[in-house]
């Protein structure tokens, strides 16, 4: 038997879930509710009101990307370090969170910040003024930094075991001290793992819908927020396909971008 008979059902899962998928979004985006071709859907994604929600959402997964980069580096680093003889139980601790449904995720960090949420009580026990929260631009980043956060750092943890120490020996005998030996090599030599864990950030982070409707209190509407809106509330399945259509063009764009810093792939094999 050919080894490629093994792929058969692969290529019909493929082909029933996610290619035809993609063809009936191109279907419906490109057609009116009559079935009539038009650019009408397109055209409206021109507005104003949909224009600002997509730069709303590209602006705070841009955000998200940096910050989840700003925490995870350190701590791969750290957990990566062969000083460290608990790095395994704090890798555990990482994965934890992981092994949890995303709305519960979402809803303890609701139980967090909320008016009356365990912050606000803790601040009112101490005598200090509460802070609001909840409702806001700020709720709805640190949401998606807490739920996207391990994504940025598994493979970047993963890029630095793989380094061969070896070359970091060479630099420090060759009198490169510790930031020389970090910039100059275990950065560069870590990419790989950088851009897959900025692809795996920031692709979720600006089509994420729940967690700006429930940290966000429906205030700060992103773009997965109006293609749901379009087919579960609006029910207009042709503009909502139109605005899908267009968000993986533009992440089809992104990952084009990213595959040229990392030309040969080796970001995506950093898990």
């Amino acid at each position: 038997m050919k080894r490629s008979y093994f792929a058969g059902p692969y290529v019909l899962w493929m082909a029933l879930f996610t290619i035809a998928p993609l063809l009936f979004v191109l279907y419906f985006a490109l057609t009116d509710p009559s079935g009539a071709l038009t650019l009408e859907n397109l055209i409206e994604f021109g507005e104003p009101v949909y224009l600002g929600v997509l730069w709303r959402s590209l602006y705070l997964a841009f955000l998200c990307t940096i910050f989840c980069m700003l925490l995870g580096y350190p701590a791969a680093y750290f957990l990566a370090s062969k000083d460290f003889n608990r790095n395994q139980t704090l890798f555990v601790l990482i994965l934890l969170p992981m092994w949890m449904n995303f709305l519960l995720r979402t809803y303890a960090m609701m139980s967090l910040i909320e008016d009356s949420g365990v912050i606000n009580t803790m601040l009112k026990n101490m005598g200090l003024q509460p802070l609001e929260m909840i409702g806001t631009q700020g709720a709805v980043l640190l949401g998606m930094v807490y739920n996207f956060v391990p994504f940025m750092i598994l493979p970047i943890h993963t890029s630095l075991k793989r380094m061969d120490e070896r070359v970091i020996e060479a630099a420090e005998d060759l009198g490169a001290n510790p930031i020389n030996v970090f910039l100059r090599v275990v950065f560069p030599l870590s990419m790989p793992g950088v851009i897959s864990g900025i692809t795996m950030v920031f692709m979720p982070a600006v089509t994420a819908f729940a967690i700006s409707r429930l940290l966000g209190s429906g205030m700060f509407m992103l773009f997965g927020d109006v293609i749901e809106q379009q087919f579960l509330t609006v029910n207009d399945w042709n503009f909502g396909s139109a605005l899908s259509l267009i968000m993986m063009l533009l992440i089809i764009a992104s990952i084009g971008l990213l595959n040229k810093a990392d030309p040969k792939r080796e970001g995506s094999g950093a898990w």
